[in-house]
């Protein structure tokens, strides 16, 4: 059905919310305005692909690292639940068993549109193993998620990659490969490198690590488009901006509050199982309110 035969039937329902007296009719013609209100929302082509997922610790020392590697853990349990393929592509973890940093590929049906909000700053609040005076720490950890681009999306010159090898290492920095297998891969124009160690063979690495990059140069791309054009998001929920403050976990008083939408859910634990759907769903329905409210129909 076109925008226009949509627009009709929504004019068509509109007149008869003012024309009819009967409740049940009012109510019906209500949920058909809104029905077709969201049918008229644009979508976002990206919605349907698949993720990089990045994972960094912040601010926090040790609780920061462990703090990374249990928003890693939960979101590959999500992952799990919605039946995606889940794979770790690089990782750089501590002895405390805690996670430094870790890049991970996530493939499925509308990852991205499910996992888009995600991106920004998550920040804990709860009392370490280690502190024994029982003094709530504050620690942080930044998320990032990038639709992952295609090599149509994007094309890079060769000639701006140079591209190394190494042992794969393993927890504790002991190398578990005596073959080169490990790639890394820096994009000289702005320095920026990535690496993929997870695979056994290095054209498996690479080709990971060269998709890591096209989504990393089209997400900075899209950036700066953006900041000529005007955002068009700034009304909608943030996405995107890695500085930007999303989430507090607050362990005392079991409670998680987004604060772009300045809402709460309990039973944190069960949450960082991968039980994401009652704040991504809350995520999605808060957008197309503010969507529908930017739109002059």
């Amino acid at each position: 059905m076109s925008n226009d035969q949509i627009k009709q039937q929504l004019k068509d329902a509109k007149e008869l919310l003012e024309s009819a007296t009967d409740p049940e009719m009012k109510q019906m013609a209500e949920e058909e305005i809104n029905r077709l209100k969201l049918e008229l929302l644009p979508t976002d082509p990206a919605d349907s692909k698949n993720v990089i997922l990045e994972i960094r610790a912040g601010a926090g020392g040790d609780e920061a690292e462990l703090f990374a590697q249990e928003l890693l853990r939960m979101y590959q349990r999500y992952s799990e639940k919605r039946g995606w393929r889940f794979s770790i592509v690089d990782t750089s973890r501590t002895s405390l068993g805690g996670l430094k940093s870790a890049v991970a590929e996530i493939i499925g049906s509308d990852v991205y549109k499910n996992m888009k909000y995600e991106s920004g700053v998550h920040r804990v609040q709860r009392v370490p193993e280690t502190e024994k005076s029982g003094r709530i720490h504050t620690s942080t950890a930044t998320v990032a998620v990038l639709p992952e681009a295609k090599e149509v999306d994007l094309e890079i010159n060769p000639s701006d990659l140079r591209i190394d090898t190494y042992r794969a290492g393993g927890h504790g920095g002991q190398n578990v490969n005596k073959l080169e297998t490990a790639v890394r891969i820096t994009y000289i124009p702005t320095n920026l490198v990535v690496t993929c160690q997870d695979e056994r063979s290095q054209g498996k690495n690479r080709m990971k690590a060269m998709a890591i990059l096209r989504s990393k140069l089209l997400e900075e791309k899209e950036e700066r488009e953006r900041r000529e054009q005007g955002d068009a998001r700034r009304d909608q929920i943030g996405t995107g901006d890695r500085s930007e403050k999303i989430r507090t976990y607050n362990f005392p008083q079991d409670r998680i509050t987004d604060h772009r939408i300045k809402k709460s859910w309990s039973q944190i634990e069960n949450i960082l199982e991968g039980n994401l759907d009652k704040i991504i769903s809350t995520l999605l329905k808060e957008n197309q309110q503010k969507q529908l409210e930017s739109m002059d129909i």
